[in-house]
């Protein structure tokens, strides 16, 4: 899918979002992206905050993923100028944090998957890890990082 196709469905990608640490967005060894942690921000931002199965729902917590693989995309395009770029998506890890009898970080971390296959039909399909944390940054209920395979 391209940009232009991204627009006509109706997603935007957030403006890039600034480390909050000593590291970088990304990096990229040959072929590959291998995209930072990224947290549910908008303009520097935490638009959800809490547990998933406290104060956070499933489905607020797979919105939140879905933001999160937004802003990795925007990462990617500020890095290669066009995600047209983008050859496959190679993984997808993400933590989920998780009140302490909440077993379904899949179905959480589904909202990264999904929007990935949305955006690259097969290309977008991609070995994941789902595990619950107990806490992250800035009280955020998902971080998502991807890695993703790039063509010159």
């Amino acid at each position: 899918m391209s940009e232009e196709e991204l627009r006509k469905t109706g997603i935007n990608l957030p403006e890039p979002s600034e480390p909050i640490g000593n590291y970088t967005s990304l990096v990229r060894s040959g072929n590959l992206l291998f995209v930072s942690g990224m947290l549910p921000r908008v303009n520097g931002k935490i638009l959800f905050t809490g547990k998933v199965g406290g104060e956070i729902t499933i489905q607020e917590g797979y919105d939140a993923a879905k933001l999160c693989v937004l802003n990795s995309l925007s990462a990617v395009k500020a890095e290669i100028k066009n995600l047209d770029k983008i050859s496959r998506v190679v993984k997808v890890v993400g933590y989920v944090a998780s009140e302490k009898s909440f077993f379904d970080q899949p179905r959480v971390v589904d909202g990264a998957s999904d929007i990935l296959v949305r955006i690259f039909g097969n290309r977008g399909k991609h070995a994941r890890v789902s595990v619950g944390v107990s806490e992250l940054p800035g009280n955020a209920p998902v971080e998502i990082e991807v890695i993703f395979e790039i063509r010159d």
